[in-house]
């Protein structure tokens, strides 16, 4: 039968070996001081064609928070408030106007 330390150190040496491989099929790579960064890929790309996917993915990201806001702040009470007196503003807009002229005569 195995000891309970025996079974901890396995486990931590299968959890180890689970997160490089993980690491390695991610490209990311340990350099010289030890530091990890993302090993440069050559699938064809120019770092105008990066630069320009990441410019997208950042302004498809904003756009993605924009349609957020609108969709959760269209259901709000405040929202449903402004829009109420909006609409009466409007309906007010709609009645004849009259001047002081008018008024004092």
């Amino acid at each position: 039968m195995m000891s309970g330390w025996a079974m901890v150190v396995i486990v931590a040496i299968i959890v180890w070996g689970v997160v490089e491989y993980a690491k390695a099929r991610a490209g990311i790579i340990t350099d010289e001081d030890g530091n990890e960064k993302i090993a440069p890929r050559d699938d064809g790309r120019s770092a105008a064609e990066l630069e320009a996917a990441r410019a997208e993915l950042a302004n498809l990201k904003e756009r993605v928070k924009v349609l957020e806001r609108i969709a959760t702040d269209a259901n709000s009470g405040d929202a449903r408030e402004r829009a109420r007196i909006s609409a009466e503003i409007e309906a007010l807009r709609g009645l004849p106007v009259t001047s002081k002229e008018e008024q004092s005569e």
